[in-house]
């Protein structure tokens, strides 16, 4: 099929009578309700169930080999090749599908707060809660921009349609397919709605570093003095949680772009983890469940509606969404000047990394295109416990192109505008998983904070005798003992022999990048 054939097929299936079209949040929540989607909890939230799927299914995630991105793309375990012809015949049997339903909803909008580089998006849903989710997280339009939308970018998900993979080329019954020629992401098999938030991600990280600006899997807020932070890291590793400060505006909470202007929000919401949540460890979060907000895969009393962030039955992954303007102090609209901070947040399984340290400037390109950090249990299909991963610039599954090229953009915007950069480990401490503790959230806030307020930029540091890290000597509120991790264990043979064991990690690891500077290499990653 071509382009034309896909657009006529699109557009037979949103001229169906079928179609509920940029619905109200409460005309989708009383949609989801009384179709028994999902049930409200006493919260005013509207919480569903995800089914077999809690969490993103990398494995079933492709791209579409085409002529006019082939030779772009980095292909391999992440960015996966599929046939045009594969995706021509899911897609007809999922637009016949969709045909039949009793009601589709449909949402346009943006992704992008920078009207200058701006997606426009459209999002057609099997589910109403699903649409609800997609309202919340991607930018809302005006009346007036409404009048004159027009889709760059359409996804088309069906969770309940599962393909045959003796039949339709795919690996299982779930399939996240992006065509970037035909502008269409499909969706199967899986209701976990953080697929269609991350399939757009995806889009913009193809096309922002075309129009040089920088594509970020990063939170991102701003002080009084406008002065910009930003956190990088992967999933539970603490962005959201510690961007969402009430001293500070939030610009947002995941996924931003980086222009000769400044950083800008690519989202309208906040997908936050909700595991363990309380109003004394994160009330930003915790204030913003309340009508609007979509919960997943949290545990409700069925009769007081009352929801259980501890209970972790259903899954680890346990998330709420909601629009941005739920978190009081947020930045309108969502940008900002340049970055005066950048933090990268690792969960370190091993126990061994430093709660923070100062990167020079090889350090930095070194830790982000190593991106380590530990797979916490949910995020995935089948993760029951942290394992020790390296994801690519800190976002690996969601960059389509090498990965030099977001590191050079990172080391570009670096020396244009002296950001200072750290490394902050909100993992284990005292030992590895399973004999340590993970780092008091309450010590990580303190020295979040004084990296931000440039209170760590020229204070005394000591210098990692494995990885070279400079630990700063001292941090107000926070212990000693706790910032260097050798003495934080009580064995420290056990610490030599793990440091060590994670320093060959990087090592190794590091041998898959080509054509990166000699000095980034030498002077980046550990000593010996």
């Amino acid at each position: 099929m071509n382009s034309v054939e896909i657009a006529n097929e699109l557009k037979e299936l949103l001229n169906g009578e079928n179609i509920q079209t940029q619905l109200s949040v409460p005309q989708l929540v009383e949609k989801a309700t009384s179709r028994g989607e999902a049930m409200l909890t006493v919260e005013g939230a509207l919480r569903a169930e995800t089914g077999k799927y809690t969490g993103r299914s990398p494995k079933d995630k492709y791209i579409v080999e085409e002529e006019s991105s082939k030779n772009k793309i980095d292909w391999g375990k992440v960015n996966r090749p599929i046939s045009a012809d594969v995706f021509d015949n899911l897609y007809v049997k999922v637009i016949k599908y969709l045909k039949e339903r009793d009601e589709l909803f449909v949402f346009n909008g943006y992704a992008g707060a920078d009207k200058a580089s701006q997606l426009s998006i459209k999002v057609i849903n099997e589910y109403a809660w699903h649409n609800l989710f997609c309202h919340q997280l991607f930018i809302r339009p005006t009346a007036e921009e409404l009048a004159t939308h027009i889709a760059d970018f359409t996804i088309v998900s069906a969770p309940n349609f599962k393909a045959d993979p003796k039949v339709d080329g795919t690996d299982s019954e779930t399939f996240i397919i992006t065509s970037l020629e035909k502008k269409i992401i499909l969706i199967g098999g899986t209701e976990y709605a953080g697929e269609m938030k991350k399939s757009i991600f995806g889009i913009m990280n193809y096309l922002l570093p075309e129009q040089d600006i920088f594509p970020m899997h990063c939170s991102a807020n701003v002080g009084e003095t406008g002065d910009v932070s930003l956190f990088f890291g992967l999933s539970g590793t603490g962005k959201t949680t510690l961007s969402a400060d009430a001293d500070r505006k939030l610009i947002g909470d995941d996924e931003h772009g980086w222009s000769d202007n400044g950083v800008f929000n690519i989202e309208g919401g906040c997908y936050a983890k909700t595991a363990n949540l309380s109003p004394e460890n994160e009330p930003e979060i915790y204030a913003a469940i309340k009508f609007g907000s979509v919960l997943e895969n949290v545990v409700v009393d069925a009769h007081t509606r009352v929801s259980d962030y501890s209970d972790l039955s259903l899954t680890e992954n346990t998330r709420v969404a909601y629009p941005i303007d739920y978190i009081e102090n947020i930045a309108v609209p969502s940008v900002a000047g340049h970055p005066n901070t950048i933090i990268f947040l690792t969960a370190d399984a091993f126990g061994v990394l430093p709660p923070i340290s100062k990167l020079t400037k090889e350090q930095a390109m070194y830790h982000f295109l190593s991106g380590f950090t530990s797979k916490l249990a949910g995020t995935e299909r089948g993760v029951t416990e942290p394992e020790p991963v390296f994801s690519t610039c800190f976002g690996s599954p969601f960059l389509p192109l090498p990965a030099t090229v977001y590191a050079e953009q990172l080391g570009k915007k670096i020396d244009e505008h002296g950001s200072q950069v750290f490394l902050v480990n909100t993992g284990w401490t005292g030992g590895e998983y399973g004999v340590g503790s993970r780092m008091k959230l309450s010590f990580t806030r303190t020295m979040v904070r004084a990296a931000i307020e440039g209170k760590l930029n020229n204070v005394e540091t000591t210098q990692d005798a494995v990885f070279g890290l400079n630990i700063p000597v001292a941090v107000e509120g926070v212990p000693t003992e706790v910032l260097n991790p050798r003495d934080a264990w009580s064995d420290k043979a056990a610490y030599d022999k793990k440091a060590s064991e994670l320093a060959d990690l990087f090592k190794n690891n590091f041998t898959k990048f080509v054509n990166v500077d000699e000095a980034i290499v030498k002077k980046g990653g550990p000593l010996a």
